[in-house]
């Protein structure tokens, strides 16, 4: 975000009663009001949890799965997904500054690459080794996004057709990934899926163990969360399973940065870099990176967990979070943009079951 991301908000987070209303205003033109949808009410504050189990998971576990690890590009990482039948990690981040791909007759500015949806997606071994990359012009931002490996091939599902005015995807694309190759959204050969015409900032993740897709978006000014089957979505059978209506208020110097799916609860990512010693989120306080559990069968809140892992790393940004599966067990995982002499760096910890 530091490095130029449009947040999502810079306001407080709200998850109450099964309304999710997100009130957030942003530099990209986003803006989800802060009011109630049409039949929904406005509950009590949320107060952050003193439970340790978040969902599935127990935020007492955190522990280190990958070091701070470089991109492909400069850029700060946006979201992360993993591939566990190869055991690898994909990551997404916006097009750093200054690059000429093969068929640009000049090179194009951070700012130009934010506005047009331009993202970079590299391929990690599980130790950070980078083993592929390839490039996604026009398609969004990439706040979440999922992996599919099928034999041979191994599918990414990410956000498509981006505004350019925001910069944020408007549909559900699900494309190959080809080592070094340039993709443009507006190609004949990328199909998209649009199970909710006229929402913006949309954004999909995947729970591959439940055969679903879930589907972060912008809808009449709400923030909400739609979950489909996977075979039903890829028929564009779009008869969403369950629709939350997450409120979201966030606090000062806090911003949506990523969604999951596992099990019965979707997890939801907030949170900012460290400020200044003088700032709303000094190094001294530990960060304000959160975790809001929302229980998918009932549309409520099962509390706002803190992260308190790695409070030393430099600068601590929360990007991502995603669900890891090794063999029966599952963990529940986010990521860091840490920063490195000329770049960022991605950091990943994980929380058990």
């Amino acid at each position: 975000m530091a490095d130029g991301k449009r947040p999502f908000s810079r306001r407080t987070l709200l998850f109450a009663g099964g309304a999710v209303a997100a009130g957030l205003t942003t530099t990209g033109g986003l803006t989800w009001a802060l009011r109630p949808g049409p039949g929904e009410q406005d509950g009590p504050r949320e107060p952050e949890s003193t439970q340790p189990v978040a969902g599935d998971f127990d935020m007492r576990t955190g522990a280190r799965l990958l070091a701070p690890t470089p991109l492909f590009n400069t850029t700060g990482p946006q979201s992360f997904a993993f591939d566990d039948t190869n055991g690898q990690v994909y990551t997404l981040q916006t097009v750093q500054d200054g690059i000429r791909l093969d068929d640009e007759e000049e090179p194009a500015g951070g700012g130009d690459r934010k506005g047009a949806g331009d993202m970079c997606l590299t391929r990690l071994s599980s130790s950070g080794e980078t083993l592929g990359h390839m490039y996604l012009r026009g398609f969004g931002h990439g706040i979440s996004f999922g992996v599919e490996p099928t034999g041979q091939r191994t599918y990414i599902w990410v956000e498509g057709n981006a505004d350019t005015e925001s910069g944020y995807g408007r549909s559900v694309v699900r494309v190959p990934f080809k080592d070094g190759s340039v993709l443009d959204s507006s190609d004949p050969s990328v199909r998209h899926f649009e199970p909710l015409p006229g929402a913006s900032a949309v954004s999909p993740a995947l729970d591959l163990a439940g055969e679903r897709v879930l589907v972060s978006h912008e809808e009449e000014g709400l923030h909400r969360f739609a979950v489909y089957g996977m075979q039903d979505f890829l028929d564009e059978r779009f008869v969403a399973a369950q629709v939350v209506k997450a409120g979201v208020q966030v606090k000062e110097q806090e911003w949506f940065q990523g969604c999951a799916l596992y099990g019965d609860y979707v997890y939801v990512l907030t949170g900012g870099p460290y400020t200044g010693n003088k700032g709303d989120n000094p190094p001294k306080s530990g960060g304000n990176t959160h975790v809001t559990v929302i229980d998918v069968r009932t549309g409520e809140a099962q509390g706002r967990h803190r992260v308190t892992i790695a409070p030393d790393l430099p600068f601590r940004e929360p990007e991502g979070i995603a669900v890891r599966r090794a063999g029966s067990r599952a963990a529940l995982c986010v990521g860091f943009s840490v920063k490195a002499k000329d770049r960022r760096e991605l950091a990943l910890y994980q929380y058990t079951s």
